[in-house]
C-alpha cells in the first residue's frame, strides 16, 4: 500500500487552486457578502484528509488538515469523495444531493447557501478553473479529474 501525500506538500497546490479560482471569479466574493468568512470545513469520505476552506478575499484560505486533528468551523459539508468531485464539476445538483442524503450539511445554513448559490452563478465548473490553475498542465490535470470521476464513479 502506498503512503498519501504529506499535508504539508499538499498546501501549495491547493493554495494555487484557491487563489486562481479567486483571481478568475472575484464576483463570488460579492454573492458571499458575510458568509465569505465563515470557515466550511469540507470532509470527502474516502480521502485520508479534510479541507478547511475561508473564501474571504482579504484572507483565503483552502488547507488540508489531518482527520485526527479538532478542526473548527462554521459549516461541515460531507459526502463521498465520488458525488463532491461531480458537484464540484456541475454534474449533479447540489439541492438534489442535500435532499437525498447524498451529502451531508451541518451549522450554518444561511452560509452553506450563499455558497451554493455563488458556486451556481458561475459560468464555468470549479473543475474546468482548478484545471486552468496549472497552466500548460491543465490538459493533463482536467484528465485526471475526468479519469477520478470515473474511477469512483464505478465503484458504487
Amino acid at each position: 500500500m502506498s503512503k498519501a501525500m504529506p499535508l504539508f506538500a499538499m498546501q501549495p497546490i491547493l493554495r494555487r487552486i484557491v487563489r486562481h479560482v479567486a483571481t478568475l471569479h472575484p464576483e463570488l466574493f460579492e454573492r458571499l457578502e458575510d458568509s465569505c468568512r465563515k470557515h466550511f470545513l469540507i470532509d470527502a469520505k474516502g480521502m485520508p484528509f479534510l479541507l478547511l476552506l475561508r473564501p474571504d478575499p482579504d484572507n483565503l484560505m483552502l488547507v488540508a488538515k489531518s482527520r485526527h486533528e479538532e478542526i473548527p468551523y462554521d459549516v461541515l459539508v460531507s459526502g463521498k469523495f465520488k458525488t463532491l468531485l461531480r458537484m464540484i464539476d456541475s454534474k449533479t445538483d447540489s439541492d438534489a444531493l442535500f435532499f437525498n442524503r447524498d451529502i451531508m450539511v451541518t451549522g450554518d445554513t444561511e452560509a452553506i447557501v450563499a455558497l451554493r448559490n455563488a458556486l451556481d452563478d458561475m459560468d464555468a465548473t470549479l473543475a474546468d478553473d482548478v484545471a486552468t490553475a496549472f497552466g500548460p498542465l491543465r490538459g493533463p490535470v482536467r484528465a485526471s479529474i475526468d479519469a477520478a470521476t470515473k474511477i469512483v464513479g464505478s465503484r458504487t
